[in-house]
């Protein structure tokens, strides 16, 4: 069996992209990135100054897995943290070693930007993908809650809506 091959993602790599985060998003449930959304995605990628990195992982010269991430930073560490946004592969590509390739890739480079952790949220539903993370040796979180702002909530609270 063909060993993963991870690499960072360039813009030709963009249809394979797009089409991983479908995949995602139908994993999930949710509804795909439209148009719009996917213009966005490809700009934020590989334009001219990108906001979020993404790697591939191929197995057998064809595009099975994605991450996307991006640094935020810990006050109390004084270091970068490596934030993994997305993580997906295919489902005929499981158990087949890309995931953790990619999630090693990610390791060593947050270790050599000097990241003092590296973080990311799973579904509670998603059992194979908790275990996975455990098996590698992560830790849940206890005592954090997510919290998110979004729509008229941001929009309100930044002052571009109605207050009340």
């Amino acid at each position: 069996m063909e060993q993963p091959v991870v690499r960072r993602a360039a813009a030709a790599d963009g249809p394979a992209f797009l089409e991983l985060v479908r995949g995602l998003a139908a994993y999930e449930k949710l509804a795909p990135p439209d148009a719009e959304a996917e213009r966005r995605l490809l700009r934020d990628a590989f334009g001219e100054r990108p906001r979020i990195e993404v790697l591939l992982g191929e197995l057998e010269g064809r595009a099975a897995a994605y991450v996307i991430f991006f640094e935020t930073y810990s006050s109390f560490l004084a270091r970068p943290t490596l934030y993994l946004e997305d993580l997906f592969v295919l489902p005929e590509a499981r158990r087949r070693g890309v995931g953790e390739a990619l999630l090693r890739h990610l390791a060593r480079e947050a270790i050599r930007r000097g990241c003092g952790r590296m973080e990311w949220m799973v579904l509670d539903w998603n059992r194979l993908a908790i275990g996975f993370y455990e098996r590698l040796g992560a830790s849940r979180l206890a005592g954090w809650l997510p919290f998110r702002l979004t729509g008229d909530a941001l929009r309100r609270l930044g002052g571009q809506g109605d207050p009340h």
